[in-house]
């Protein structure tokens, strides 16, 4: 007796997970629908019937990846108590999403398709949703100009570090990396004030 039959939208998230994994490894250009499929247990129709191609799938992929990234930061820093708490939080949630996903974590930012015009508006978009949301947790008094900046500024000091600890290839502990990345931030954020 084989295994249940997935619904549609279970199979669907079965093939979500299988081609973030596929593609975190292998980039875009160096995954195929064939491997995908082949590594959800599934055939390539199946897998065209959920996605009409491999970019329709990388599309839907990015956007479920930003969406689960920035719901970790909203969430960690809803109930932060002040600035300096909602920093630390942030950058906790984010360190520890990068830990635990490193697949996902490459899909945005790690491979070549990143710079391919049929996925660069996507990502750029989805990073400043990113910023857009940390902008108004920067507590200081600067027009809203200046708080964009900034906080697009913070969200490329965690890309930034992320970076570095995924291309090294070793584990890493999350809360010490926050906790020094969130210390420069915060540092730096109080050190924010207006231009005239």
């Amino acid at each position: 007796m084989g295994a249940p039959r997935l619904s549609a939208p279970a199979r669907r998230e079965q093939i979500f997970d299988v081609a973030i994994e596929v593609f975190g490894r292998a980039g875009y250009h160096g995954a195929s629908m064939n491997d995908i499929a082949e590594a959800a247990g599934v055939t390539k129709p199946v897998l065209y019937q959920h996605f009409e191609s491999k970019s329709d799938l990388y599309r839907a992929l990015l956007d479920e990846v930003g969406t689960r990234i920035l719901g970790a930061i909203v969430k960690a820093t809803a109930n932060a108590i002040d600035g300096k708490e909602q920093t630390m939080r942030g950058f906790e949630a984010y360190f520890r999403w990068v830990a635990d996903h490193h697949h996902e974590f490459m899909l945005l930012f790690g491979g070549s398709a990143r710079h391919e015009p049929e996925f660069s508006a996507q990502i750029r978009r989805i990073t400043d949703d990113a910023a857009a949301a940390i902008a108004p947790l920067i507590a200081v008094d600067i027009d809203s100009e200046h708080r964009d900046t900034v906080a697009h500024a913070i969200v490329g000091l965690a890309e930034g570090a992320s970076r570095r600890l995924v291309g090294l290839g070793e584990a890493f502990d999350a809360d010490e990396i926050a906790r020094e990345v969130g210390i420069l931030a915060w540092a730096g954020l109080r050190a924010v004030h207006r231009i005239d």
